[in-house]
């Protein structure tokens, strides 16, 4: 089983296990939402997908027959509020899952109540997401990636197996919050090493660096 996916489907079912007890006597089906980007299936994210599916399904969550999942996929961060967590909220799923930091900060502002997981966010305690790592509050739960200091750590990496690199880029969406603390880091890092340090904005649901 995948990293991402067993970490997701392991935190996903500490919450819908109570849900299909309850269940039981009115059989009735949990309702899953998820709110993420979309991409092709030749993307290397579809594997996420696919592995979260998978997972699902091995804990005895079948989509259509003992859990019915709600997706809401889009590229556009401004979409995720109306097309996603709204409504969501609306149709009363019983827990909002999401793999980003956009995703989260839209299914925060849209419920207070309803279960939210999330994937793989950049900064929950910078983006406000949750109070602390140690003890998130609230109704947000799941793993972070942050790790800022490994931007830095690359380029310094780069700079030891490429010598005489002068500069570098960085692509990176402006729409995602978590992007500022990273930009900054690398644009420090490249400060010190004395290289010259390019930014480009661009619009997509990654963050990559460029040699």
């Amino acid at each position: 089983m995948r990293p991402i996916g067993l970490a997701v489907v392991l935190a996903v079912s500490l919450t819908l296990a109570p849900l299909v007890v309850e269940a039981q006597p009115a059989a009735k089906v949990g309702r899953l939402g998820f709110l993420g980007p979309s991409f092709s299936e030749d993307d290397p994210r579809a594997e996420n997908l696919r592995a979260f599916r998978e997972a699902l399904q091995n804990l005895g969550y079948v989509d259509g027959k003992t859990i019915a999942i709600e997706w809401r996929l889009t590229d556009k961060y401004e979409l995720y509020p109306a097309l996603g967590a709204d409504e969501l909220v609306r149709l009363n799923v019983n827990v909002l899952v999401t793999p980003n930091t956009p995703g989260a900060l839209a299914a925060k502002r849209a419920t207070s109540t309803i279960p939210i997981v999330i994937i793989a966010v950049g900064d929950p305690v910078g983006s406000g997401i949750v109070s602390s790592l140690a003890r998130p509050g609230g109704n947000v739960t799941g793993l972070s990636i942050f790790a800022t200091d490994l931007y830095a750590k690359r380029l310094e990496l780069l700079k030891e197996a490429l010598p005489k690199t002068s500069r570098v880029a960085l692509l990176f969406n402006p729409t995602n919050p978590v992007n500022v603390p990273l930009v900054k880091e690398t644009q420090d890092a490249a400060r010190k090493l004395k290289v010259q340090f390019h930014r480009w904005a661009c619009e997509t649901s990654m963050t990559s660096s460029v040699r």
